[in-house]
């Protein structure tokens, strides 16, 4: 990631030095791009906080050990399901999560809603994909998360 912040920077200044004009325009475009997405960037990203503080790892893997059957996979697509993470954040979180004894479909189901679904983040989505289109893509994600959890449940033989 640290890479692709000097590559930008240096693209940027062969850009402007092959055309400034059309340098200058796309780069108004983009900061208006940029300051219309930002206040609901910064309240997705301020509920994730929230959701943070009030959830730590540690409660989630307590919460979801202490109902390990079709509640606590409900109770884990339900936490899931309300932030949108990417894998890199999703995989030591599960990590967490299974040494706290948490059992694999319920670890299944929580992941892949974390990387599916995220209702804190529909409002922008639907800014950008529509109404119609960002709620099938959440509720599809939510099922897809469910099919998978109970996959692994089988393939564990935690059912």
């Amino acid at each position: 990631m640290r890479y692709l912040y000097p590559i930008a920077i240096i693209s940027l200044i062969i850009s402007f030095l092959f055309n400034r004009i059309k340098t200058l325009q796309a780069i108004k475009i983009a900061w208006k791009k940029l300051s219309s997405i930002l206040p609901r960037f910064l309240t997705m990203i301020s509920i994730l906080a929230v959701i943070s503080l009030i959830f730590p790892v540690e409660k989630m893997g307590e919460l979801l050990n202490a109902h390990s059957n079709w509640v606590g996979l409900l109770l884990a697509l339900g936490i899931g399901s309300i932030i949108f993470v990417p894998g890199f954040i999703a995989y030591p979180l599960a990590a967490v999560l299974l040494e706290n004894g948490v059992p694999y479909y319920i670890i299944a189901g929580f992941t892949t809603s974390l990387m599916l679904v995220g209702f804190a983040s529909l409002p922008v989505e639907i800014t950008y994909f529509g109404k119609k289109t960002a709620i099938l893509r959440n509720i599809g994600g939510l099922v897809i998360s469910l099919i998978i959890a109970i996959a692994i449940g089988f393939i564990y033989g935690e059912f």
